[in-house]
């Protein structure tokens, strides 16, 4: 890895990636909101799906199909309007759900469900792609070899910086899943609470 990158270029990568993961952003607010209702369980698993999303578009940056999201605005919008609908249909289901049971995290169907949930989010989410395409190959150099080993390589530190600083808020989110449970006023509309937060990341995915 050091010998086709170079420390330097990763040390510099590596410090990016950090900073650009603790912007805040959807996937931030994704993740603290879902440690925050339902413990840092949940928000770990959506952490480990948004980043598991991350491998796929290092993938299609790789092998270059994120050009077609570069250059065509049906595909593009396609996309968007695909990964809109999926959050509006989350937000959707919260709305139907009598209760939301704060701290029941531990069940192995929830982790998988927000795993999937997070998976589905960033890999429907072109500007995700986009960003790989224009922030990776910054850092890439042909005379250092093969390109394509150079992004996966890149990709791959990107996502272990992502999840280190998406497990850390995940794990601060947490704090705040006391205060919930000890309010009443909250806990009768963390449902709605959770819509709002669903819709709001759809809004910000089709009009952003």
């Amino acid at each position: 890895m050091f010998e086709i990158l170079g420390i330097e270029t990763i040390i510099a990568f590596v410090m990016a990636s950090v900073v650009l993961s603790l912007v805040p952003g959807p996937d931030n607010i994704f993740v603290m909101t879902n440690s925050a209702l339902k413990g840092w369980k949940v928000g770990f698993f959506t952490t480990l799906g948004l980043c598991t999303g991350l491998i796929g578009h290092t993938i299609l940056v790789a092998i270059g199909v994120s050009v077609i999201f570069q250059t065509s605005a049906l595909a593009f919008n396609g996309l968007k309007i695909l990964g809109a609908c999926y959050l509006v249909y989350l937000g959707w289901l919260s709305l139907q759900s009598n209760e939301l049971k704060i701290g029941s995290s531990g069940a192995d169907n929830v982790n998988r469900s927000y795993y999937i949930t997070g998976i589905v989010m960033n890999l429907t989410n072109p500007k995700v792609a986009l960003f790989f395409l224009v922030f990776l190959p910054q850092f890439v150099n042909p005379i250092d070899g093969s390109v394509t080993i150079q992004i996966f390589i890149l990709g791959f530190l990107f996502i272990l910086s992502a999840l280190c600083v998406f497990s850390s808020v995940a794990f601060l989110g947490s704090f705040l899943e006391d205060y919930l449970k000890k309010s009443s006023t909250i806990n009768k509309n963390i449902n709605k609470l959770a819509a709002l937060v669903y819709f709001a990341l759809a809004i910000n995915l089709f009009f952003v």
